[in-house]
């Protein structure tokens, strides 16, 4: 009979992978960055432990989004002042912040608790292609 077995934290082995987000769409990328970070892809997945690996998003500033999404996705943020909601659409963040599309992509496809936020701390997203990275040196993965 074959036990089933839980992998602990301390047991975990992280690597680290580099993507090219040069022409990919944002939820096709992001979903796959997701199940990478939190380590779903791999056969000794443990729900409670953070078992996945780092991912290096370059060239957030060269990603696709269909349709008329440019104009009509909305990010709303709020300053917990009256009157204190902003929004912008996707355009505007492209502009200002490239790498924030990818981070709020990720971020809704993550566990809303601790491990989220854990997992979220190993994804690393850079406008250009260059990383300070290259110590840890990636595989890179084509999606």
């Amino acid at each position: 009979m074959d036990i089933t077995r839980s992998l602990r934290k301390e047991d975990a082995q992280h690597k680290w992978f580099e993507i090219d987000a040069t022409g990919k769409t944002l939820g096709r990328l992001a979903t796959r960055v997701a199940i990478i970070l939190r380590g779903k892809d791999k056969p000794y997945f443990t729900p409670h432990v953070d078992c996945g690996d780092y991912v290096i998003v370059t060239n957030a500033d060269k990603i696709v989004l269909t349709g008329a999404k440019w104009d009509d996705k909305v990010y709303y943020s709020y300053t917990g002042y009256q009157g204190g909601m902003k929004a912008k659409n996707a355009k505007e963040m492209q502009t200002r912040h490239p790498d924030s599309l990818v981070l709020h992509a990720v971020r809704g496809m993550l566990p809303k608790n601790k491990l989220g936020r854990a997992v979220l701390q190993k994804l690393k997203i850079y406008a250009t292609a260059e990383h300070p990275h290259a110590a840890q040196s990636p595989v890179k993965i084509e999606l």
